[in-house]
């Protein structure tokens, strides 16, 4: 079947470890599903993987991918939750120690079918076309949890988006806007702040700017290059809510600042089925529009990666079938 694949990891070159061609189609086990591809979209996990960060040098070739959406063979339009999990398992996906990702264990969505087990398919909800909810599963779920789950805000309360452009950070900007708090964003250019604040920010600023006032809750992914700056910013007993670092993994704690303020600092991986069941109505309900910055067909992989590779795009990427 057609897919886009890693070949091989390189470190240095991840690109030239990517190949658009055939692979041999999947057999879905029992209690598994064969989705058929709608549309899929591209996540720095993708990128990692070309690198070979996390997996192992015989468990290539990898299909690519872990967002998608699709079909079921009874026709049903769904949206693929790409955690699998240890099927004994009960409680909070996230927290599960044997969990794993499309695309660390399992063959990933940029492909004609992808199998996955039968509970991490759900229904593509009403008025959101497949396009929009292929970019849901990661992105968009871990930015529902960060603010939803881990921050405490509260309808009306300040929160700043660091690094405004990113799949998670436009996801963050666009269901705080929804969700009636007061928004703030950095960007590094001009044109990244502008699309915060068309995505609904009340105020952009550049990296490291002094605000008007602190705010209530802090949504970081850049890491080293943001992180004293988040710390600034933060109101006493205040939350930095943390999902990566891309800039970096290693900046100073501030511990002082960390304990006279009380500022809380806690970590967010990901999100639970239940937490993509409730963005995916959220979505629906509100109206949202996800930010797709780039579409292609599945065939013109190369081109969304070298766009993702070389950050020239805000959003989204996404591939379709």
């Amino acid at each position: 079947m057609f897919s886009v694949y890693a070949a091989e990891p390189n470190p240095t070159d991840p690109l030239a470890a990517l190949v658009v061609g055939e692979r041999p189609e999947p057999r879905a086990p029992a209690g598994w599903v064969p989705v058929h591809v709608t549309a899929a979209s591209m996540n720095m996990h993708d990128l990692w993987t070309l690198r070979g960060v996390g997996l192992k040098p015989e468990q290539y070739p990898m299909i690519l991918g872990g967002d998608a959406t699709g079909t079921l063979p009874d026709g049903t339009d769904v949206v693929v939750y790409p955690v699998i999990g240890d099927p004994a398992w009960a409680g909070d996906e996230t927290l599960d120690p044997r969990r794993t990702l499309l695309t660390e264990k399992h063959q990933g969505a940029f492909a004609d079918v992808v199998v996955v087990p039968a509970r991490n398919v759900l229904p593509v909800p009403v008025g959101v076309s497949t396009q929009a909810a292929s970019v849901l599963g990661t992105a968009w779920l871990t930015a529902y949890r960060m603010l939803f789950t881990k921050s405490g805000l509260r309808p009306g309360q300040t929160m700043l988006v660091q690094g405004a452009a990113g799949g998670v950070s436009t996801a963050l900007v666009q269901l705080g806007a929804a969700a009636g708090m007061q928004v703030w964003a950095t960007g590094r250019t001009a044109g990244k702040r502008a699309l915060a604040q068309r995505l609904g920010a009340h105020a952009t600023f550049e990296p490291g700017a002094r605000l008007p006032g602190k705010v209530d809750a802090v949504f970081e992914s850049v890491g080293e290059a943001t992180w004293a700056h988040s710390m600034r910013s933060v109101r006493p007993g205040g939350a930095v809510i943390c999902c990566g670092a891309t800039s970096g993994a290693a900046p100073s704690a501030d511990l002082q600042r960390l304990f006279f303020l009380q500022i809380r600092v806690e970590g967010s991986t990901m999100g639970t089925r239940q937490e993509l069941a409730d963005l995916l109505a959220f979505v629906s309900h509100a109206g949202i529009s996800p930010e797709i910055g780039l579409e292609l067909p599945m065939e013109k992989a190369p081109v969304g990666f070298r766009a993702m590779l070389e950050g020239e795009v805000a959003g989204k990427i996404v591939f379709t079938r």
